[in-house]
């Protein structure tokens, strides 16, 4: 039960501390300059995980292993970091401005598994879909 509860358990403590930071960036400082820092402290610790985990030591090895997807992947975490410091510089309220983007972001990636992934899309989702537009309508001001 752990193996499931545990990543997303990570995966929420993360995201609480993200959005925090993110909504706490200094207004007066260039946010890709603070990203910049972000990406510093990223590396470092992506780097020691690296070494203190798994059997394979060899970073560059394993560098040579990686496809388009982790390019893409760097370029995508800008956009959504960039995209929240923003969201939030905008005025969008913590507690309102990540619901919005992940309830949108759900419905986004249903039919994105649909199309790309062949997964099935039944009735309830679709349902759920609809609560979820309702929802959006209902926090905004």
């Amino acid at each position: 039960m752990w193996k499931m509860i545990l990543p997303i358990l990570i995966v929420v403590a993360s995201n609480t501390v993200y959005n925090v930071c993110a909504k706490s960036t200094p207004t007066n400082i260039n946010p890709f300059a603070s990203l910049s820092i972000s990406y510093v402290m990223a590396a470092i610790c992506t780097i020691i995980m690296f070494f203190t985990t798994g059997a394979q030591k060899s970073l560059l090895a394993e560098l040579t292993k990686a496809n388009w997807s982790s390019y893409l992947l760097g370029i995508a975490i800008v956009g959504v970091e960039f995209g929240y410091i923003w969201a939030y510089r905008a005025g969008w309220e913590i507690s309102v401005g990540n619901i919005a983007a992940s309830i949108t972001l759900g419905c986004v990636l249903l039919i994105v598994g649909v199309i790309l992934y062949k997964e099935s899309l039944n009735i309830r989702q679709i349902i759920g879909m609809g609560v979820c537009a309702v929802g959006l309508i209902l926090i905004a001001k």
